[in-house]
């Protein structure tokens, strides 16, 4: 949904009484601050907690990269060095190839940079 149909959606719900001025107001201001990102429309619109934040902004590494770039993009968004992550996936590998598929898998659904 774009900003502009947020928007309307908005304008609606204060139309048909569901939302007050100053709900109105209030989400309306929620809205325009988060660029419409993750936001819908009503009263209960929340703020993104940091967790789910961080889970979106999470992107595989162009530059610091072996195979994919999946343990770069881990190092980036948790601050741990890339090849703590190359030797956790390697000792995962190990047992039972838990590694290699949870490296492929991050390959697969995570998007680069």
């Amino acid at each position: 949904m774009t900003l502009s149909d947020e928007l309307a959606k908005l304008g609606e719900l204060r139309a048909s009484g569901a939302l007050t001025e100053e709900e109105f107001t209030h989400a309306k201001e929620r809205l325009l601050n988060s660029s419409g990102a993750g936001a819908g429309a009503g009263a209960g619109v929340r703020p993104e907690e940091p967790v789910v934040a961080a889970v979106n902004a999470f992107r595989r590494s162009r530059t610091d990269r072996v195979l994919g770039g999946v343990c770069g993009g881990m190092a980036r968004a948790t601050g741990v060095e890339s090849w703590v992550w190359r030797l956790i996936f390697a000792v995962l590998f190990i047992f039972a190839g838990a590694g290699a598929l949870a490296y492929v898998l991050l390959w697969i659904f995570v998007p680069s940079d």
